[in-house]
């Protein structure tokens, strides 16, 4: 299977979901169009990941609208789309949902309860990554997967075509390092109240790379 993604910024990788392509002997290539203006095409792409990055899907550049693009072509063909943050931002966009400033910005770590049991072996809570002062809205054929109190739409679920989150699963420890030494500065006016030094040192859960893995196991089905 090719594995595509779609990395929007140098300091945050595919982390966990690279080791689970390793595991399963895909092919895994990864597309920098903030950069360089490429994307793959539908045709070579059984797998789509689309990470998080510092834009927004209300930006008016040219890739970013290439990217929706892209994704309805796969949505129409079935093939499955996992979205990360703004990613998952753009999956809703492309499904006809606004993006728009949330309640409050969330930016270091706090739980998520899951609200919908189509994907198994997620557990009820997870601690997760926040790294977001975005939201979307989702649509009536979707199922909110996660949510918490700062945010009902923390995530959610499209038959086998898609998963999006709107926070991270994905990172390792040396992920959570990079993401912070090179943007610290987001963190002020977090709800979180937590500093670099606390969001860094804490402890990342086994169990988030355990619901990734279901995750892509899930969209990896559709294949």
């Amino acid at each position: 299977m090719i594995i595509n993604v779609l990395q929007h910024t140098p300091n945050e990788r595919p982390g966990s979901i690279e080791a689970w392509a390793k595991q399963h002997h895909h092919d895994f290539y990864v597309y920098h169009p903030y950069q360089f203006g490429i994307l793959p095409t539908a045709q070579q792409t059984d797998f789509l990941v689309i990470l998080g990055g510092p834009m927004s899907p209300n930006d008016d550049l040219p890739w970013i609208a290439q990217e929706r693009q892209l994704i309805k072509e796969l949505l129409d063909k079935d093939v499955p789309i996992l979205g990360v943050c703004y990613g998952a931002q753009q999956i809703a966009k492309t499904l006809g949902c606004q993006i728009k400033k949330a309640p409050v910005k969330e930016v270091g770590w706090a739980p998520v309860e899951l609200q919908s049991d189509k994907i198994s072996d997620l557990p009820q809570e997870l601690t997760v990554l926040h790294w977001h002062e975005e939201m979307f809205e989702i649509p009536e054929e979707v199922d909110v997967l996660f949510s918490n109190e700062n945010l009902t739409n923390q995530g959610f679920v499209l038959g086998h075509k898609a998963v999006g989150l709107q926070f991270h699963l994905e990172p390792e420890q040396n992920n959570i390092n990079e993401i912070v030494v090179n943007d610290a500065q987001y963190i002020e006016g977090s709800v979180l109240n937590q500093t670099a030094e606390q969001i860094i040192s804490k402890s990342i859960p086994v169990a988030n790379r355990e619901a990734m893995f279901s995750i892509l196991n899930y969209l990896a089905k559709a294949n």
